[in-house]
């Protein structure tokens, strides 16, 4: 999700949920520990329950990194074992930590002893032809000893060599069952599952066999899926808002971002698909996609809105 899960974004989102955990995008140690830590880890606090999401094979590193999320309000601090693409492998990050399960055990002993937040980790289940059932519980039985409790499955393999990031969300084949199976094997450990997920249907579902479910792409590019979620699994009572009420509700945070100099199409390139599956989805797409959105801020996402109503 880099490049997907800003800060601007992750507002939107919460809008549509409240109770929803968000995570960041991936964001390295060492740009953390080196760059610009406001503009990397900025977040409002109605983001909350929010996600540190981190990148890195170093274990002090990782654990400087994960003490200053702590610092700045981060409810949990997540190690990305699951990015295939070749900006990651070389930097000895990502899905190839797959293969060094004993590296991850360091790299999360060392954040647990840093911080007092719970430690989790995103992972594929398998990598090229290291890809079995064995060594997926190996490395889940050998990080979880190292104070990892919980694990989020993307359930299909990645292949480092021959295909693309976007190729691999795609090609390599889901296989729920084999997260289920990993489930039973480890019933004391909280075992997420993500990947092709696309309805709130499809997510309870899997809930009977996993703990949990992460949606990615389908609640990006159809957000308003989010909008049912506190009901249908958090027991919330209040209803459902509407798409409008959530534009209306965002306008606020717009204008404010524009005071700051932050360009609108920052936020309005996350409410595309806001509308998709309604009348007006695509005069609302094409409305802020327009360079009037970046020069005329809340007024034009307000025309956008009467647009479609």
């Amino acid at each position: 999700m880099m490049d997907w899960t800003t800060r601007e974004c992750r507002v939107f989102h919460r809008m549509l949920s409240r109770h929803a955990r968000l995570y960041t995008e991936m964001v390295t140690a060492n740009a953390i520990i080196h760059g610009d830590r406001d503009r990397l880890l900025g977040f409002e606090p109605l983001e909350h329950p929010v996600a540190l999401q981190l990148g890195g094979s170093e274990p002090l590193a990782l654990a400087q990194a994960a003490r200053i999320g702590q610092d700045y309000g981060y409810d949990e601090i997540n190690l990305n074992c699951g990015c295939p693409s070749d900006r990651v492998q070389n930097g000895r990050f990502g899905a190839c930590l797959l293969a060094e399960p004993e590296l991850v055990a360091d790299c999360v002993a060392a954040m647990n002893q840093a911080v007092q937040l719970p430690v989790t980790v995103k992972t594929r289940l398998g990598i090229d032809d290291l890809d079995n059932d064995e060594h997926l519980a190996r490395f889940v039985d050998t990080v979880a000893q190292a104070g990892a409790q919980v694990f989020i499955l993307h359930a299909r393999k990645a292949w480092l060599q021959g295909l693309s990031p976007k190729e691999n969300r795609e090609v390599p084949p889901l296989q729920y069952e084999r997260v289920y199976q990993l489930k039973q094997r480890f019933p004391e450990l909280t075992i997420v599952l993500n990947g092709g997920i696309d309805t709130l249907d499809a997510a309870e579902a899997h809930l009977p066999r996993v703990d949990g479910v992460m949606l990615g792409r389908a609640a990006y590019k159809n957000p308003y899926l989010l909008a049912g979620v506190d009901r249908r699994f958090f027991g919330c009572h209040a209803p459902e808002k509407s798409r409008d009420q959530v534009v209306r509700e965002l306008l606020p945070f717009v204008a404010a971002e524009q005071q700051r100099g932050v360009p609108v199409k920052h936020l309005s390139r996350h409410m595309l698909g806001l509308y998709n599956g309604r009348p007006g989805a695509k005069v609302w797409r094409r409305r802020l996609s327009t360079p009037q959105t970046a020069a005329c801020g809340t007024e034009h996402i307000r025309n956008a809105l009467i647009a479609v109503q």
